[in-house]
């Protein structure tokens, strides 16, 4: 009677621990978080694997960290809404997310640029280092508050190209009447010097090229400019991209649908913003340089721009600056961080980083063309 009493016992017990060591098993997040289902347009098409590519990888990395309890479904542009109003859908609730870059924003607030580059800014690195580590997060936050709307840096470019002309441009002088196709304040700037600058969403650039409704386009690089087939249409490719020493992407969040999440789906979009911004940057590193190898060989003409249009065009550039600083005090605040942590990387780039970069990179240089 004891022996049946303490195998009945046992066996319970077992099933109870059983039981418990399969619910100690199973994640904190599938057992007490609850189901939340997202939409989130991107301002980029899905021909750009990289830049749209990243809203997939960013949604893929939210569902696997909670099991699938969080989805958000992204959608490419003007599937839901336009690619230069992704920030409009989020502010006004229509969508609880978004993917897009800060800069197409500066219509309403030229503060936005600062987000995600202005010319003769940053690289990639000294950029997120503003953002993580100088105060630009929060700054760029208080900007975005007064739209409702909260958000994290999700992907950079990195340094881009100049960019797709129909005809050379060798002087300041070739500026004045030119039709270009740029983004941010560096539409100010080109102004500025004489051009007449266009703000359209990427699948819309190569129609207007080909029909000569612009006469010049910038996007991003080789990579992304193959894939839109810009060499078909214009034959002079420049560089470097001296208004964008990076582009930084950010996700978009409504600030209520936010708030409204559990903390830990909170630190799931901050972590999946992190690993976004990796993936999209070491991307364009890998994919860049045999892409250009092939725009080249395929009758693209690579051209610098000269010192002389270098150098016009950073004149003109902290002209636009200071001009708007002084009339907008939210732009000047953010300035004057941006200028301190700006002088501060210069430095140590200048000590560390470029030397080493002239070095290995005429190396490498000389030994290709003793090569050949």
């Amino acid at each position: 009677m004891e022996r049946r009493r303490f195998v009945t016992a046992t066996a319970a017990g077992g099933a109870v621990l059983g039981t418990a060591t399969a619910l100690l098993a199973k994640p904190a997040l599938a057992q007490t978080l609850p189901e939340v289902r997202w939409r989130m347009p991107s301002s980029f098409p899905k021909s750009l694997s990289t830049l749209y590519g990243g809203a997939e990888y960013f949604t893929q990395r939210v569902s696997v960290m909670t099991e699938g309890k969080f989805t958000i479904t992204p959608f490419a542009a003007g599937e839901i809404v336009p690619p230069l109003q992704v920030l409009d859908a989020v502010q006004n609730g229509t969508v609880e997310a978004g993917q897009t870059a800060p800069y197409y924003y500066v219509g309403k607030d030229p503060t936005f640029a600062f987000g995600s580059t202005v010319p003769f800014g940053f690289n990639a690195r000294q950029q997120l280092a503003w953002i993580l580590q100088g105060g630009g997060l929060q700054l760029m936050n208080e900007l975005t508050k007064d739209y409702n709307v909260l958000g994290f840096p999700g992907g950079n470019t990195g340094a881009q190209m100049g960019g797709w002309f129909r005809k050379e441009i060798k002087t300041p002088e070739d500026i004045k009447g030119l039709k270009f196709r740029i983004a941010g304040l560096a539409g100010q700037v080109i102004a500025k010097m004489g051009g007449v600058p266009q703000q359209i969403g990427g699948g819309d650039i190569y129609p207007a090229l080909e029909k000569g409704t612009i006469d010049a386009a910038e996007w991003v690089g080789p990579y992304d400019d193959e894939k839109l087939g810009f060499n078909k249409v214009a034959k002079y490719y420049y560089y470097p991209g001296w208004w964008e020493g990076n582009a930084q992407l950010w996700f978009y969040f409504n600030i209520e649908k936010y708030n409204a999440l559990p903390p830990a789906y909170k630190a799931v979009l901050e972590a999946a913003c992190a690993e976004t911004n990796a993936w999209i940057q070491t991307k364009y590193d890998a994919e860049n340089p045999p892409a250009l190898r092939r725009l080249v060989a395929n009758g693209a003409e690579l051209r610098p721009f000269s010192r002389e249009i270098m150098q016009a065009a950073y004149k003109a550039s902290f002209e636009v600056y200071d001009e708007i600083a002084a009339k907008n005090p939210r732009f000047a605040k953010v300035y004057e961080s941006w200028k301190a942590f700006r002088a501060d990387e210069y430095l140590w780039f200048r000590v560390a980083e470029n030397p080493f970069e002239n070095f290995v990179y005429a190396q490498a240089a000389a030994e290709a063309r003793a090569k050949q």
